[in-house]
């Protein structure tokens, strides 16, 4: 029997890790040198019940990878070991750290089959980060190679539990398999990207979870989708945002109603008042259909009620306002996908035509250039302010992702934003000019690219360089 689009995205599955048939977040354990440890295999899978068992690529046999936890300031040390037969590396998105260490092609040569690379680095700022690769992503995060990264703060918070919640999407074929066809497919590149028809959180369609009702909840979300841009809904309860992308917010927001959108790569830390009421996390689809994906059940008594104030977290040191006054603006122009118009572009140096493009797995330009630029979009000094303008002249939405820094957005289409938040991952919807502004405090190449990682592969990828 064909499952059609809404069971699949909606239907169950079987889990990873399980403690009494509810999925957990696996630790990372440190080997005897200090360092964490994440070897890459295959290991076997079943998505759907009675279905073909598929292959997933994992860190130590799991998906998502091992949690690895820190507090802030503190040192990771990871030592990737590929099992892979391709090569890969390691980025830690949303991070701020040294260049070096940042895990993408600007920075270190990819590590090969059966060689290891040791990562170790300061993490400045608390928050929900998240690691995976940066060669080949599309296909390799899409076998299910990613995890959490969480950066705790140095005091813990009083009474309040956390839970991460890794979400993706899966396209697979009727019998349960990865579909393996889509990969390379110059069609789906040039449209959303690889939309999945199979959700997991934490590894698990549709899990139930259980959370204390006698303290605050503190969901950590990180969307680990390929081009999936979701809009969450937390029903049950009144939650409050109190970060995005890792960083706080100057005060917690009521979400409400509201749905709150994540766009690939990016991430909310939410904080749920103490109650006995279940937790429902749903994903409108397109239609505006909220598909329900994860439960939570609060379990146990709550002393009193909570009425109490919803403080903000303690921030990482960034500015709440970025000084912009007598700064030229950047352009970064996207262009091309279907029904995009792109005659050509310029690739690897030379001005070719639409034709050859595809021909080269290229659907998308920055300025008029397919695929990673010889020159930075933009050059700049330690402590230099910068303004970009996102313009997607395109009819697909993009999630523009700067490593190494966190921008604010501060306006779409020269209307201000009401709520000026550091973001690491921007979306900027179809026909749209976003304006963001950071302060290029760390210095290297870094690369800037859009998420949706089909995208990223078939031309949108771009680099700043800030010296010291």
């Amino acid at each position: 029997m064909r499952l059609d689009r809404r069971q699949m995205l909606a239907g169950s599955a079987a889990a990873f890790a399980v403690a009494g048939g509810v999925p957990v977040a696996l630790q990372a354990q440190q080997a005897s040198d200090g360092f964490t440890e994440l070897k890459i295999s295959k290991v076997p899978h079943i998505f759907l019940e009675g279905g073909k068992e598929t292959r997933l690529w994992t860190y130590n046999g799991v998906n998502p990878g091992p949690e690895i936890r820190v507090k802030r300031h503190g040192q990771v040390k990871v030592r990737l070991i590929n099992g892979l037969d391709e090569p890969t590396m390691l980025h830690w998105h949303g991070i701020r750290i040294d260049n070096a260490m940042d895990g993408s092609p600007l920075t270190q040569n990819p590590v090969e089959p059966g060689e290891t690379f040791e990562y170790v680095f300061t993490a400045p700022d608390a928050g929900t980060y998240w690691y995976h690769p940066h060669f080949r992503s599309s296909r390799q995060v899409e076998h299910g190679l990613y995890g959490a990264l969480i950066v705790e703060e140095n005091t813990p918070l009083t009474d309040t539990v956390d839970l991460t919640l890794v979400l993706d999407d899966w396209l697979i074929n009727d019998d349960g398999t990865i579909n393996q066809q889509a990969f390379g497919d110059i069609r789906i590149a040039a449209h959303g990207g690889r939309l999945g028809n199979w959700f997991t959180v934490n590894g698990q369609s549709r899990p139930r979870l259980t959370a204390p009702a006698g303290k605050r909840l503190r969901l950590r979300l990180i969307n680990c989708a390929n081009a999936r841009i979701m809009n969450l809904q937390v029903k049950g309860v009144d939650p409050y945002i109190v970060a995005l992308d890792g960083q706080p917010l100057a005060m917690a927001r009521s979400l409400g109603s509201t749905p709150l959108q994540l766009g690939p790569g990016g991430r909310a830390d939410l904080m749920i008042r103490r109650g006995s009421d279940e937790i429902v996390l749903a994903n409108l689809n397109r239609a505006n259909e909220p598909l329900e994906v994860a439960y939570v059940d609060r379990t146990g008594s709550v002393a009193e009620d909570d009425t109490g104030d919803m403080p903000a977290l303690p921030g990482n040191g960034l500015p709440e306002t970025v000084d912009i006054a007598g700064i030229t603006a950047s352009e970064l122009v996207m262009e091309g996908g279907a029904m995009g118009g792109l005659a050509g572009a310029k690739l690897r140096g030379r001005d070719v035509d639409m034709r050859e493009l595809v021909q080269n797995g290229m659907a998308w330009a920055f300025n008029g250039v397919a695929g990673m630029t010889e020159e930075p979009f933009a050059s700049l000094k330690k402590g230099d302010t910068a303004v970009f303008d996102f313009v997607n002249n395109t009819a697909w939405p993009h999630a523009m992702h700067l490593h190494g820094h966190h921008v604010m957005p501060l306006a779409v289409d020269g209307k201000p934003f009401v709520n000026l938040d550091w973001r690491d991952t921007v979306v900027t919807s179809a026909n749209s000019r976003v304006r963001v502004a950071f302060v290029a405090d760390n210095p290297g190449k870094w690369m800037l690219h859009c998420h949706m990682l089909e995208h990223q592969s078939a031309g949108m990828m771009t680099w700043i360089n800030v010296e010291i």
